[in-house]
């Protein structure tokens, strides 16, 4: 039958009660909880979504990026501090999230990582990609 925890999570109202899941042992469970916050996003789920954005499993580290995303400009900061302070990984899904939100504050950064000839090519990418979005979304593009 399987561990029934992570279907309960998808029928929990809100943010508050989907956060604790998200350090969960299992990661089936982890997965499930970022998967529910992308269709309840909350300002309080931030700090436990970007710390998710480094789990074990590249699953459930992509549904954080995607519920950051959901969460929206108001994850804008969060992300900038971390494309200062993580390592690669990390900063590859950041980069992505901030390229979906399209909020100008992340074009210094989106410039930054595009001009550095020691990022990596996804970083690089992820740059080229969110500047693409950022700033057609301000019909300059």
């Amino acid at each position: 039958m399987g561990d029934p925890r992570p279907r309960l999570l998808a029928s929990r109202p809100g943010p508050g009660a989907l956060i604790p899941s998200l350090s969960d042992s299992a990661p089936e469970v982890r997965a499930a909880a970022a998967l529910a916050l992308c269709s309840h996003p909350g300002e309080e789920a931030i700090e436990a979504l970007v710390k998710t954005l480094g789990d074990e499993d590249s699953l459930t580290a992509g549904l954080a990026g995607n519920a950051l995303a959901k969460v929206g400009t108001s994850a804008v900061p969060r992300l900038l501090e971390v494309m200062n302070e993580a390592g690669n990984g990390i900063r590859i899904l950041a980069l992505r999230t901030l390229s979906e939100i399209r909020d100008h504050r992340a074009i210094p950064v989106m410039m930054k990582c595009l001009n550095d000839e020691n990022e990596s090519a996804v970083i690089q990418y992820w740059a080229q990609r969110g500047l693409g979005t950022t700033w057609a979304g301000y019909g300059i593009y």
